[in-house]
């Protein structure tokens, strides 16, 4: 199983939110690059970004930043964050991300998921994000009255090479992931799932480990915050 240390960027910091809150967030003195140094010097392989200035502009805002962390690391990068049209998709595959992830612009209009998956084959993921088993778009501002599931269904035969999948009650809480929902999830998934959202320790991972169809798992805050130590975590690296 992949794991996927987590940097957000917001005003080229490395921040973590609460529930997604941009009200509630927590600066870290490190730079992304300096986090993407320290995670690369532990042997992870795997990195999640979300340019969060992205989530809120629907620009490729901190795409240089990105850019030099691909170009100076050998990390296979997955990027999110306010990508909304084929362009932006281009500029990350041209600084070399494995994988670009479509979210609240995949879920207002599935035809731009459909041709995105044709135009950029095995280049991308989908980011469902959900409360209460419906989906949020939108920097999780708004609720879009879709259950989780249901939307899935219809766009499951798309050609989407991997799903993340992000419960937003546990997100930045370090309650542990909703492993109940994200085997639901991946049961109906025919992409492999991403675990996100609540990672408090290293017994999540192996719990983790034991669900069907899941390729990896995000972990973020609880690395920022100390409560699971770097060289504990890079033994469960598995890919």
């Amino acid at each position: 199983m992949k794991i996927f240390p987590a940097i957000d960027i917001k005003d080229k910091k490395c921040v973590r939110l609460i529930k997604g809150d941009f009200n509630n967030k927590t600066e870290y003195e490190m730079s992304p690059v300096e986090q993407a140094q320290k995670y690369k010097d532990h042997g992870f392989n795997n990195l999640h970004i979300v340019d969060l200035d992205g989530a809120l502009t629907g620009e490729t805002v901190n795409l240089s930043i990105i850019q030099e962390i691909v170009g100076k690391f050998d990390l296979k990068v997955e990027i999110g964050g306010g990508i909304r049209n084929f362009e932006s998709i281009q500029k990350y595959i041209d600084a070399g991300v494995e994988k670009v992830i479509l979210g609240s612009a995949a879920i207002k209009d599935k035809n731009f998921l459909k041709e995105a998956c044709q135009k950029f084959q095995n280049k991308i993921a989908l980011g469902l994000d959900a409360k209460g088993g419906y989906l949020s778009v939108s920097g999780w501002k708004e609720n879009s009255n879709q259950l989780t599931l249901d939307y899935l269904k219809e766009v499951n035969d798309y050609g989407i090479c991997r799903l993340i999948y992000t419960d937003i009650n546990r997100d930045g809480t370090k309650q542990s992931p909703n492993f109940e929902e994200t085997s639901k999830v991946s049961e109906v998934s025919n992409c492999p799932v991403i675990i996100s959202g609540g990672v408090s320790s290293i017994e999540d991972i192996k719990k983790a480990k034991k669900l069907k169809n899941i390729e990896g798992i995000i972990v973020g805050k609880a690395i920022y915050d100390g409560d699971i130590n770097l060289e504990e975590l890079a033994k469960e690296i598995d890919a």
